[in-house]
């Protein structure tokens, strides 16, 4: 296989606007669901669907679509799957009604699952051993990206000019997202095929169940508040579309800085010590939220508090997983996003239920309790300290 050096240095960067595009594509209603609830004329809760059923669709795709398709080449596999998101973004902009935009969606992640699991293994066989996890770690940004930048401008873009526009210009992403990655993924890449035994072993390790569970729980509490957020604030403290936008933002840009603040002290403080820090975080800025609602500032401040959990604790269960089974990773990465959409399917489902029923101080409390529990879980993972040997 020919190797083009240029080519390979800019790739990572071709794989990590991939994931700004699936990030956008599985945020963005959360970010315009007044829009879509007036434009469609549907309530907000059913607006919320498209997140839930959205999650759903993509827990079952990801090992599914891994398994199906790990003996396929990475470059056809991943440029493929990012068409039919752009096509998926695009389709969406002309749906006529709630029906049709759902139906696309699920269509979309259904295919849309595989590629971030996809992208980080490809990363890894792209880079040196020695570079292998800063360029996963880089690969990943997409993600912080997609809620620093992209939530943030669907928001606006939706509040000013329409859901559609909004879809449409995610459309747009994809089409330079998907001819850079043409351009520069190199050819001829293989990763290494998923067998069904794997699946056994994974269930069969403690460590790896409990972690599972943590990202499960830390994903439920967030998708509680975040689904709806727009919506709460708007309740809550009157906030204008621009203000919700800023939210978005302000959380965004905190999980930027909190992942690169976990990248730099966890290999000194350790991926243990490191999640019980950011799950913390997390714990203490959903508990703000649900402490200061009704107060714009207060609400914004837990918001920034939050954020600096949220990529980092994931980013650190990759880490851990990681750790707890090499031989299994490729397997243990791609079960834990199918299980962190697990998280978005149940948070969002709770948080939707309550919203109906206009518990809105109640969201918070709800949100709080998943993530009190996902820490206490992580504190059963403490790893065992090394028995000493004694010479005789």
């Amino acid at each position: 296989m020919k190797s083009d050096p240029a080519a390979r240095r800019f790739a990572p960067t071709a794989l990590m606007l991939g994931n700004v595009v699936t990030g956008c594509s599985v945020l963005a209603p959360a970010g315009m669901l007044p829009e879509l609830s007036s434009g469609l004329d549907i309530s907000i809760r059913t607006a919320g669907l498209l997140i839930t059923f959205g999650a759903i669709t993509l827990c079952i795709g990801s090992p599914l679509t891994a398994w199906l398709t790990s003996r396929i080449e990475r470059r056809l596999l991943l440029t493929v799957t990012l068409a039919l998101l752009t096509v998926g973004n695009i389709g969406s902009a002309f749906a006529p009604d709630y029906a049709s935009l759902l139906t696309i969606r699920l269509v979309m992640l259904a295919i849309g699952a595989l590629y971030t699991p996809q992208a980080a293994g490809t990363a890894a066989i792209i880079v040196p051993v020695e570079k292998r996890g800063s360029t996963i770690a880089y690969v990943f940004l997409g993600w912080s990206i997609a809620a620093a930048v992209g939530l943030p401008l669907i928001t606006f873009i939706a509040s000013h000019y329409g859901w559609r526009t909004s879809y449409g210009a995610i459309g747009g992403l994809g089409c330079l997202s998907f001819l850079l990655l043409l351009w520069r993924l190199p050819a001829g890449l293989k990763g290494t095929p998923v067998d069904l035994k794997t699946w056994s072993e994974v269930g069969r390790n403690r460590t790896i169940v409990l972690l599972l569970a943590i990202t499960m729980l830390q994903m439920s509490g967030q998708f509680v508040v975040f689904t709806f957020m727009g919506p709460l604030l708007k309740k809550l403290t009157d906030a204008s579309p621009d203000a919700v936008g800023l939210v978005f933002g302000v959380y965004g840009v905190c999980g930027f800085l909190g992942l690169l603040i976990a990248t730099r002290i966890v290999d000194t403080w350790g991926p243990y010590r490191t999640s019980i820090l950011f799950t913390s975080l997390l714990l203490a800025g959903i508990a703000g939220w649900a402490l200061g609602a009704g107060n714009l500032a207060l609400m914004i401040a837990s918001v920034a508090i939050w954020g600096l959990g949220f990529a980092s604790t994931n980013s650190m269960q990759q880490v851990r997983l990681v750790a707890a089974a090499p031989s299994l990773a490729p397997a243990t990465v791609s079960l834990n996003t199918s299980v962190l959409y697990i998280g978005q399917a149940v948070g969002s489902a709770a948080g939707g239920a309550l919203f109906a029923r206009d518990l809105l101080h109640t969201i918070g409390f709800v949100a709080a309790g998943f993530v009190v529990l996902a820490l206490a879980v992580v504190g059963l993972t403490r790893p065992r300290p090394a028995v000493a040997t004694v010479a005789a």
